[in-house]
């Protein structure tokens, strides 16, 4: 079935790059200086949040039609995990993303660095929901 193959692709694909984040951007971007972490961070967390916004979107809507097409229940669970980040990113870690986007790295520079150890952290959920979804979709696919 293509849209579950699809789902699963775009699944692996958000994992990948959320994992990129986690494991080489983010420690990568917390060995520069206070104020040029946080420089760094403003303009890849926009750029990263419309990637991830749009895979977590397509995703799911694929998995929902894998679903809809096979009414095989492990689709529909691959779909939640896979707009699972969604409501994490928005109710849990927006407020932090927020507050990071509002500090002036000249001036708040050095209050910026424990917020972005705590967003990779809170990042690192995101991630998880991506091989969740991945690994949910592979099963549905290998059924």
């Amino acid at each position: 079935m293509l849209s579950g193959l699809l789902a699963l692709a775009t699944a692996a694909i958000f994992a990948g790059a959320a994992l990129y984040v986690n494991v080489a951007e983010h420690p990568a971007r917390m060995q520069l200086d206070d104020r040029s972490l946080l420089v760094q961070w403003k303009p890849a967390y926009a750029r990263g949040a419309l990637m991830q916004a749009s895979l977590a979107i397509v995703g799911f809507l694929l998995g929902l039609l894998a679903w809809w097409q096979s009414g095989h229940w492990l689709w529909l669970a691959g779909a939640a995990a896979m707009i699972a980040p969604w409501p994490w990113t928005l109710f849990v870690i927006m407020p932090l993303n927020n507050r990071l986007k509002a500090m002036a790295p000249a001036h708040d520079g050095p209050m910026s660095r424990p917020l972005l150890q705590l967003w990779s952290q809170l990042h690192a959920a995101r991630t998880a929901l991506g091989f969740l979804a991945t690994l949910l979709y592979l099963v549905a696919a290998l059924r």
